[in-house]
């Protein structure tokens, strides 16, 4: 079985994504053919979410960006705060890229041997698991953002799991 074979079935996501947006009646826009974004609402905050497919790899980039951004002044306690929740990640990580400063949820994912619909409920998880996890997180990164002074006890108390919702 040659190269050529092996790759033959695999389609753009971004079509299957399209389609599962379209199900939900939420608003993206396809800006070119490898990329898509739609913004959405979690209970916390507002996210915008970027979809990039990479064909010569056969993967799709996926960020969850924040509405808000941290100040680069906070780069030492942000870089700390990343450490301690993509340590506790099953999926994906956190980031603030310099470029922009908002925290983004990024996740990329192997689509080799897929077909146009063999990625709808992987597609669905993925949205599901970066809107609770940008959930989960929101309080903190706008901590980050907004708060004056902040030590370590203040990140470790930010970071611990609360028991329900205020």
């Amino acid at each position: 079985m040659g190269e050529l074979e092996l790759f033959e079935d695999v389609s753009n996501p971004l079509d299957s994504v399209e389609d599962m947006l379209r199900s939900q009646d939420w608003v993206f826009t396809r800006t070119q053919e490898e990329e898509l974004t739609v913004n959405v609402t979690g209970k916390r905050g507002q996210y915008k979410m970027t979809f990039i497919w990479q064909e010569e790899f056969n993967a799709m980039q996926f960020f969850c960006e924040f509405d808000f951004t941290v100040s680069p002044e906070r780069s030492v306690t942000t870089n700390k705060v990343l450490r301690a929740i993509n340590e506790d990640l099953w999926l994906g990580h956190f980031d603030v890229p310099k470029t922009t400063n908002a925290p983004i949820f990024r996740h990329t994912s192997l689509f080799r041997g897929w077909t146009h619909s063999s990625g709808a409920e992987h597609v669905e998880d993925l949205i599901d698991i970066a809107i609770a996890e940008s959930d989960r997180f929101n309080s903190v990164f706008r901590m980050l953002a907004n708060k004056d002074k902040m030590d370590d006890s203040m990140i470790d108390f930010i970071l611990s799991d609360s028991a329900g919702e205020a």
